[in-house]
C-alpha cells in the first residue's frame, strides 16, 4: 500500500501535468528533494522517475509555455560554464570512474537550476515553486521534528524516514536546509496567495517553523547549531520592535536549555574544544591537504579526489582543573576522508576556476536580491509590498546555506541550486514587470540581470 500510494500521488501529478505544463517542473523539484525512489520498497526503484520528470518539464515548456520576452541572465550562463567546466574537470579526474558517479546527478542539477528560471514567468509560479520545496523539505523535517520530542534524537541516530546518509537525509545537510528556509516560511505566512496568510495558515507555518529549530537538536549537529545564530542575526534586521525580539530571544533560549537532550548539550560543548574532538580535527587536516594539493593542481582534481589524501593530525584533550590540568596528545593517520565543506570540495575537485565561479554564482545572488530588497522596500504599491520582504527571504535563505556549507561539502546540493533558480526567476519577472511598466519592448536588447 505505501508503494502504491506514492506511485498514485505521482501519477495524479502526471495527468494533472498535461493540462498544466509547469506542474511537471514541481514534480522534478519534488522528486529531487524526497527521493520517493527510496521510500518505497520495489514499484519505483527500478523505474527512472527523475529522467521522466525532467524530460516531461522541459517539453511541456518547450511545447506549450509562453517565451516572449524570455530573458537568460548572466547567471544562469554562469551556471552553463560551471556546467561545462565540472565536465571538464570528470573527463581528467584522478578517480574517472568515481568522478563519474557524482557527475551523473551534480550536472542534473545544474542543468536544472540553468533552465528553471525560463519557467517563472509570474508571482503565481515562482510562489508554487518554493511553496513545493519547502512542502517537500518538509516532509522529511516534521518527521525528524517528531521523532526528536520522542525520542531526543543523537548524532547520526535519528531516522529521517529512510536509513540513507545521502542527500537531504543527512543530518548536517537536513539542519542546514531546515534552517535556511525559515525565512522563507515567515514569508509565507505573511504574503502567500495560494494558502492566504489566514490563523490556520499561521500557526502550520509556525509550527513548521519549531519542528524546524528542532532538526539540529535531533541530530546533534553543530553546523544547525551556528545556522540557528545566524538566523538569529540576520532576522534583526528585518524587526520592528528589536529590544522586544532580542528579549523573546533570550527568554526562549532560557526556557529551552533545561529541556535539550544531554547527548545534544554535550556535543555542542566540543564547539569549544574542538582539538580533541576528532572530526574537527579531521577536517582541518583535510582542508590544509586540500589546499596544499590545489597548489600542484589548480584546476582541481575532479569529483572525489579527496581520495588521495593522507593525513596526520594531533588531537589533545584536557583533564582536569586548576593546577591538576593533565594534557594528553595523541597522533591520528587517516587517509581518503570527505572534505567536509563546500568550499574545500570545490577548490579540491574544481580547483581554483571552479570555486571562483561557484562564489560568484552565490555572492552575485546575495547581492541582487540586496539590490531587489531596496529597490521595493519603500514602494507605495500595494501589489509590490510582497517583493522586498521576499528578496531578503532569498537572500537570507542563501547566506544560512553560506555559513551552513563551511562545514559540509554540500556546493552541488540541488535544493540550494532551485533556491537560485527561484532568485533568477524573482529578477527576471520583475526586470520584465519593469520593462512593461516603463513600455520598454521586451524585443529590443537588454541588460538581463544576475
Amino acid at each position: 500500500m505505501h508503494d502504491l500510494a506514492l506511485v498514485g500521488f505521482l501519477a495524479l501529478f502526471v495527468a494533472a501535468g498535461f493540462r498544466r505544463p509547469f506542474l511537471f517542473v514541481l514534480m522534478y523539484v519534488y522528486i529531487d528533494i524526497v527521493s520517493p525512489q527510496r521510500l518505497t520498497y520495489y514499484l519505483l526503484n527500478s523505474i527512472p522517475v527523475s529522467l521522466i520528470a525532467v524530460a516531461l518539464a522541459v517539453g511541456g515548456w518547450a511545447m506549450a509555455d509562453d517565451k516572449s520576452g524570455t530573458r537568460f541572465a548572466p547567471r544562469q550562463a554562469m551556471i552553463v560554464v560551471l556546467l561545462g567546466y565540472c565536465y571538464f574537470t570528470t573527463v581528467t579526474a584522478d578517480f574517472p570512474v568515481e568522478a563519474k558517479d557524482k557527475w551523473d546527478w551534480v550536472w542534473k542539477a545544474l542543468a536544472f537550476a540553468a533552465f528553471l528560471p525560463l519557467t517563472l514567468r509570474t508571482r503565481l509560479r515562482i510562489e508554487a515553486l518554493l511553496l513545493f520545496m519547502i512542502l517537500s523539505a518538509s516532509s522529511i523535517i516534521i518527521v525528524g521534528g517528531i521523532k526528536t520530542i520522542f525520542s531526543g534524537g543523537g548524532y547520526g541516530e535519528l531516522n529521517l524516514m529512510v536509513a540513507s546518509n545521502a542527500g537531504l537525509y543527512e543530518g548536517s545537510t537536513i539542519s542546514t536546509i531546515a534552517i535556511a528556509i525559515v525565512p522563507v516560511i515567515l514569508w509565507f505566512s505573511k504574503f502567500g496567495t495560494i494558502f492566504k496568510p489566514d490563523k490556520f495558515t499561521k500557526l502550520y507555518c509556525y509550527a513548521l517553523i519549531f519542528a524546524c529549530l528542532l532538526i539540529p537538536v535531533g541530530t546533534s549537529t553543530r553546523t544547525g547549531l551556528l545556522c540557528i545564530c545566524l538566523l538569529a542575526v540576520l532576522t534583526l534586521r528585518d524587526v520592528k520592535r528589536r529590544m522586544v525580539y532580542v528579549s523573546g530571544l533570550g527568554i526562549a533560549l532560557m526556557i529551552a536549555v533545561p529541556f535539550l537532550p544531554s547527548a545534544f548539550t554535550q556535543r555542542m560543548g566540543t564547539i569549544q574544544t574542538y582539538q580533541g574532538d576528532t572530526s574537527a580535527s579531521t577536517r582541518i587536516a583535510v582542508w590544509q591537504w586540500t589546499m596544499g594539493y590545489a597548489k600542484d593542481h589548480p584546476l582541481g582534481g575532479g569529483f572525489e579526489a579527496y581520495r588521495q589524501n593522507k593525513i596526520r593530525f594531533d588531537t589533545v584533550r584536557v583533564a582536569g582543573t586548576g593546577d591538576n590540568k593533565t594534557v594528553e596528545r595523541s597522533l591520528t593517520v587517516d587517509a581518503a576522508r570527505a572534505y567536509h565543506s563546500a568550499y574545500f570540495e570545490m577548490l579540491g575537485e574544481q580547483g581554483y576556476p571552479g570555486l571562483a565561479l561557484w562564489l560568484l554564482i552565490s555572492l552575485s545572488g546575495v547581492i541582487r536580491m540586496e539590490i531587489l530588497r531596496r529597490r521595493y522596500i519603500r514602494s507605495t504599491n500595494p501589489d509590490e509590498a510582497w517583493i522586498a520582504p521576499l528578496a531578503s527571504a532569498l537572500q537570507q535563505a542563501h547566506l544560512l546555506y553560506l555559513l551552513g556549507a563551511t562545514f559540509i561539502a554540500i556546493a552541488f546540493q540541488p535544493f540550494i541550486f532551485a533556491l537560485i533558480g527561484a532568485q533568477i526567476g524573482l529578477d527576471t519577472y520583475l526586470a520584465r514587470k519593469r520593462a512593461g511598466a516603463t513600455g520598454i519592448s521586451m524585443r529590443k536588447p537588454a541588460l538581463a540581470p544576475v
